[in-house]
């Protein structure tokens, strides 16, 4: 793995470390952050994590003066969308 790519076992303890116990499917999560950094040329799936669970900025790309920026809502909107969209997938298959 590459430092900017994130493992589920890295997300979990993270989460749990820093929150509790997850509350949200981790690894559908992370599939979600990779999906989104792959979708969007010069974006790592750490970022988008950190980005998604924290707020924290990335770089000058996802806030300005403290709000998001138009890049910074899509990123955060499109791993929401991959993690339901997964989310309802595995439901799906389960039956």
């Amino acid at each position: 793995m590459s430092k900017d790519n994130i493992t589920i076992a890295e997300a979990r303890k993270y989460i749990s470390e820093n929150y509790g116990a997850p509350r949200h499917d981790v690894s559908l999560l992370v599939r979600a952050c990779r999906n989104t950094a792959k979708e969007n040329e010069g974006f790592e799936p750490r970022d988008i994590f950190h980005l998604v669970i924290e707020n924290l900025p990335i770089g000058n790309a996802t806030h300005s003066y403290g709000f998001h920026t138009a890049m910074g809502r899509h990123l955060i909107e499109s791993t929401i969308n991959y993690y339901e969209d997964l989310k309802l997938i595995k439901i799906w298959m389960q039956r």
